[in-house]
């Protein structure tokens, strides 16, 4: 699953929140000032070239709609970042955001809580 850049990724979240979207429909969801209707275009079609979107063409207009769910991209994406930046590492995860206090010690005992009902489940 090929990375993608910032505005290919917002075309996707607003697409994975509706479901499926017309372009003019994708444009409505943008604050102004609105993008131009042949750039979001263009973000879809080049999607939809990579996969991550289908289309229903009703006429001239076509109706587009995840063919990648956001919970797969999501896991891709925390595994890239994984191995491009924590050398693989769940622990390096961890050690950083304690470090960068990005989490407390009550979340770091929620997350002690959930390890422990997993290995409670094998």
């Amino acid at each position: 699953m090929e990375a993608l850049n910032a505005k290919e990724e917002q075309v996707m979240q607003l697409i994975w929140k509706r479901k499926k979207a017309l372009v003019s429909d994708l444009i409505e969801d943008f604050d102004d000032p609105k993008p131009p209707h042949s750039t979001i275009s263009s973000i879809v079609r080049k999607l939809e070239e990579m996969g991550y979107l289908g289309h229903k063409a009703y006429g001239r207009t076509h109706e587009y709609f995840p063919l990648v769910a956001k919970s797969a991209y999501k896991k891709q994406m925390f595994q890239r970042l994984i191995a491009d930046y924590f050398e693989g590492s769940y622990q390096e995860v961890v050690s950083f955001m304690v470090q960068e206090q990005a989490l407390s010690a009550e979340e770091l005992a929620r997350i002690q809580q959930m390890i422990e009902e997993e290995e409670g489940k094998t």
